[in-house]
């Protein structure tokens, strides 16, 4: 039987969160290059990168780099140079959205196929795999039955996002940014404008919804699914959050690697990295911003997947307000909250606000202001200070496991070490042979000198001592031979790490479609070069380009406003779906259409 490696990929917004991510059990992270990432504000200097490979390399754990953004005809030899730089730098892939870069001389670094290309058919997914990438970054609508169905035609490498946000077009098809302010999500640029305050209205201008946001989604939580996953093909797991705090990088990883071990202790599956994570504190992902969670489309239609109220963190709810007055109030229930939390609640305007505890005495909460708490506000925690004190605190480390044989030879002593992956040195010294007056205090004396493993990266599995008689042995020269072993045996690991190269060849198959729009994210002449080898017969250029969007979708999105407001033809509402209106705060009008048999919604520019 043949056992699979299975990752558990986290972001690093940069190199300090890298090895806190690393430490906490990702087999992988993933980060931003200097330029041309879907995170600008998650740029990372090659310098930064070089030294996290490194740190990584050292528990087998791999980095990735994001190079994900479409780019210009003139871009693109920065583009080809900088993918150079990092593979010198040791990174283990790239990843990336434009074809262009298939068409240059790159060095042997494997490349992976953002979630930005759209990833979301077996024919797609093959056609990718054909062409040379050694993973496919699937999008994420996709539910189980789809991922199987992807998998039983392929057998490239295929990731899958499992926690945090998530963007409510379809990835790599949403141009809402670019039509409202000139900022494109291709480009890493993108302003949010799924997270904006709309009005709804019908086609008659009646008001359905007033000032929410109603295009904003919950987080995702797939952390009860991963074994699903694993059985419809799953290999990486992957966390989203390139620019989220160390916090949530401790918290969320923490997390994801104690349920990934559980369902990898099946023996079907094992982890794609070595050594093991000693964390300090309890993870919670409760306590980290969210949205709330969702499972998005895993296992089908699913109404539920919008956060309309707001699009900050409300946290976890704590109880209702009661006894208020101007100074304090109380909890209906026990209360939980300590001095310094954070506090949320909807004020009568419907609006999140927040506040600090002063201090909590006998029950009363003394926040900073009362101010919009009433009898009956349902209160929240946002920010747990003693949480956040743990994680503040909190070293997780990484370390090897390691078996040591300490033995007598004709001359002398030898130290024998063995780490989890098989790497073995040995060192011998002769102090000469004295035989101990206190025979259990120098056996016992041997024992804990041997086990200090220190600041090593190394953990103690075994260690056996083979000795014909007790001998007293100097703790100097004990803790000399240990030190000198694990020395050696760390330079086995250094010279043996191989990271995997690929060297790209042209390809001519066919494309799955004909005939590509604007949605294909085309910009350079050398993008076009690669499609039309693959035999597309007509190409339109990307919106950035300047393409005519016209009536076409700026957004494509599995969230249906009709569904969620039990509007749906489908679900008993009678009469055709007809276009709903988005209204922004600058009195700007989006249109929704519907496509009722494939139950999607998609956002026009209101050409009326």
């Amino acid at each position: 039987m043949t056992i699979k490696k299975i990752e558990l990929l986290a972001p690093a917004k940069n190199f300090s969160a890298g090895v806190a991510a690393i430490n906490c059990g990702a087999d992988a992270v993933y980060i931003g290059a200097e330029e041309f990432g879907a995170r600008q504000a998650a740029a990372n200097t090659i310098h930064d990168i070089e030294k996290l490979a490194a740190y990584a390399h050292r528990y087998r754990a791999k980095v990735y780099a994001a190079v994900n953004t479409i780019l210009t005809d003139l871009e693109l030899g920065r583009a080809q140079t900088l993918i150079t730089r990092l593979w010198d730098a040791g990174v283990d892939a790239v990843i990336i959205q434009d074809m262009a870069l298939l068409e240059l001389e790159l060095p042997p670094v494997p490349l992976f196929a953002s979630t930005q290309v759209h990833n979301a058919t077996p024919e797609k997914v093959l056609f990718l795999e054909k062409a040379g990438f050694q993973r496919v970054i699937l999008a994420r609508e996709l539910e189980l039955g789809e991922i199987k169905k992807i998998r039983a035609k392929t057998s490239v490498d295929l990731e899958f996002f499992v926690h945090g946000a998530l963007c409510a077009s379809y990835s790599g098809r949403c141009y809402l940014s670019w039509f409202s302010g000139g900022r494109s999500g291709n480009r890493g640029e993108c302003a949010q404008p799924c997270r904006k305050l709309y009005t709804l209205k019908d086609g008659a201008g009646n008001i359905l919804v007033r000032n929410k946001h109603l295009l904003s989604l919950k987080d995702l939580n797939l952390s009860r699914r991963l074994g699903d996953l694993l059985d419809a093909g799953i290999t990486s797991f992957k966390i989203e959050g390139r620019l989220k705090d160390l916090d949530y990088v401790k918290n969320v990883v923490s997390y994801y690697r104690r349920e990934l071990d559980k369902v990898l202790s099946g023996g079907k599956f094992v982890r794609s990295s070595a050594g093991r994570s000693f964390i300090d504190f309890t993870p919670d992902l409760e306590k980290t911003f969210n949205r709330g969670y969702t499972e998005y489309f895993v296992n089908g239609a699913n109404p539920e997947i919008a956060s309309p109220d707001t699009p900050k963190f409300i946290g976890e709810k704590v109880g209702r307000a009661v006894n208020v007055s101007p100074a304090f109030f109380m909890l209906d229930g026990k209360c939980t909250l300590n001095n310094g939390d954070g506090i949320a609640f909807f004020d009568p305007r419907g609006v999140l606000s927040g506040t600090h505890v002063n201090v909590v005495r006998n029950g009363r909460v003394m926040p900073v202001s009362t101010r919009g708490i009433s009898e009956g506000t349902v209160i929240y925690r946002n920010l747990d200070r003693e949480f956040l004190r743990t994680l503040e605190r909190a070293r997780p480390e990484r370390r090897l496991g390691l078996k040591l044989k300490f033995s007598e030879t004709p001359e002398g002593f030898a130290l024998n070490a063995v780490d989890e992956e098989g790497f073995e040195a040995e060192i011998s010294c002769m102090p000469g042979k004295t035989k101990a007056e206190k025979p259990e205090a120098a056996l016992e004396t041997i024992k804990k000198q041997l086990s200090k493993t220190g600041e090593s990266g190394f953990y103690l599995r075994d260690l056996e001592i083979k000795l014909s008689a007790p001998y007293f042995i100097p703790i100097s020269v004990l803790n000399d031979l240990r030190r000198r072993v694990l020395e050696r045996l760390e330079a086995e690991r250094a010279g043996a790490y191989k990271r995997l190269e690929v060297k790209l060849e042209k390809t001519s198959h066919k494309y799955p479609e004909k005939e590509l729009d604007f949605t294909a994210n085309i910009l350079s002449l050398k993008a076009v070069d690669f499609y039309k080898r693959h035999g597309v017969k007509k190409i339109e250029r990307a919106a950035e380009f300047g393409a005519e969007i016209g009536d076409r979708p700026l957004m494509t999105l599995k969230l249906c406003l009709r569904r969620r407001l039990d509007l749906c033809p489908k679900e008993g509402a009678g009469g055709e779906a007809e276009p709903l209106y988005l209204e922004d705060e600058e009195g700007k009008l989006l249109r929704l259409d519907f496509d009722c048999p494939a139950c999607r919604m998609t956002v026009k520019q209101h050409r009326g």
